[in-house]
């Protein structure tokens, strides 16, 4: 394990990091000037690509609390990967900026007179713009401080090898648990609950927790593949680790699916017209169509293929399967948000790629600076040996 390299070798980027700088720029130049055509779908657009990177750091970021909360030891080898990308909830604050601009265009209560609704006075004073921007700077505040402080513990032990900075993430996790709970919860009501204020449900939160962190597990999948594919992590991380993964792929799908059908299940049963308007706008025209296949490509497809133990040791397999659920994921974002602009059938737009490109490649140059920034995984945490010789 000693002679392999534990830092990565920027040779290995080649000329890519300065071509997702360039992609990025190129989008947001293209974006921008689409958003003065056409603000509105610029809007619904850039909160979709958003919520789609945004659930995925977030969805790092508790499997981060989770390995220190309950000591884990098997995922201690891949831990600095879910640290790398729960990082980026710095950069995406940054990326938030531009919906402040056109935020009354996505949450139309912000433009409503006090007066003018019956449903919207009852929801005050959450729904007033001044509270909806406390809460957002709140979140994101907390998000980076969380992310940070536990990635640079980490790192510290790099270093110094001393036991107390696991004690240490320890605390900060038991005091970050409650706080990535409220906020998870609350930012997912604000943007996207909040697109139609008439609308509620209160098991929205846990909706969008279960696809944050399955959609984070794929991302880490297809991490470690692409690093062990250019010489890293030999005989470090090892299929046992990819059979772990697997095995929370699979339950994190039928639980996102359970979440989903319970969610649709009460709702219909109750048949009240504020919480079934969500629904029924979904099963419009070619929004129909859509949502039946989120709930085959979601659920079905990935839960018989992930069902047999062999697949879950192969990696080649898992990385299939990790792209497949995160293309799924993104139909999920896509059928939250763009119904509110598209009522009547869905109307893909050039500036939905678009805008993907822009966060996406901004994010992907971020992460691959910060790769060789540090090592590869915790090199002096004491549980280290146990993870490498994992068995399950």
């Amino acid at each position: 394990m000693s002679e392999q390299p534990t830092t990565f070798d920027y040779k290995h980027v080649g000329g890519r990091f300065l071509g997702l700088v360039a992609s990025a720029f190129a989008a947001y130049v293209a974006i921008f000037a689409g958003a003065a055509c056409d603000a509105k779908q610029f809007a619904f657009s850039y909160l979709f690509a958003f919520t789609f990177f945004f659930t995925i750091c977030m969805g790092a970021l508790f499997w981060i609390l989770v390995h220190h909360a309950v000591d884990a030891e098997w995922s201690v080898v891949v831990r600095r990967q879910l640290e790398n990308l729960a990082s980026l909830l710095v950069w995406l604050a940054v990326l938030f900026i531009p919906l402040v601009f056109v935020a009354p265009k996505l949450w139309d209560w912000m433009a409503i007179p006090t007066g003018t609704s019956i449903l919207l006075d009852e929801k005050w004073p959450y729904l007033t713009p001044w509270f909806f921007w406390m809460r957002a700077a709140f979140y994101f505040v907390f998000f980076a401080l969380a992310a940070t402080w536990l990635r640079t513990n980490s790192v510290l032990q790099d270093g110094d090898g001393s036991p107390l900075n696991t004690v240490l993430n320890r605390r900060i996790t038991f005091a970050s648990l409650p706080f990535f709970a409220l906020c998870l919860t609350f930012s997912a009501v604000d943007w996207l609950m909040g697109l139609d204020y008439r609308w509620f449900s209160t098991m929205w939160g846990v909706y969008i927790f279960a696809g944050a962190v399955l959609s984070a597990l794929c991302v880490l999948v297809l991490i470690i593949t692409a690093l062990r594919g250019a010489g890293y992590f030999q005989n470090v991380i090892t299929l046992e680790h990819y059979h772990i993964i697997g095995k929370l792929m699979f339950a994190f799908t039928i639980f996102w699916a359970y979440v989903g059908f319970s969610q649709y299940m009460l709702i219909w049963y109750g048949n009240i017209p504020e919480e079934t308007i969500y629904f029924l706008r979904r099963n419009t025209e070619s929004w129909q169509i859509l949502s039946t296949a989120l709930v085959v490509g979601h659920f079905f497809v990935p839960f018989l293929l992930l069902l047999p133990s062999p697949g879950k040791r192969r990696p080649a397999f898992l990385c299939g399967m990790a792209v497949w659920i995160l293309v799924m994921h993104l139909l999920d974002i896509y059928v939250i948000v763009l119904p509110a602009l598209h009522k009547a059938g869905a109307v893909v737009s050039w500036m939905d790629f678009a805008c993907l490109a822009a966060i996406g490649c901004t994010l992907a140059a971020v992460f691959l600076k910060r790769l060789g920034d540090v090592p590869l995984w915790p090199l002096r945490d004491p549980r280290l040996p146990k993870s490498i010789a994992l068995k399950n």
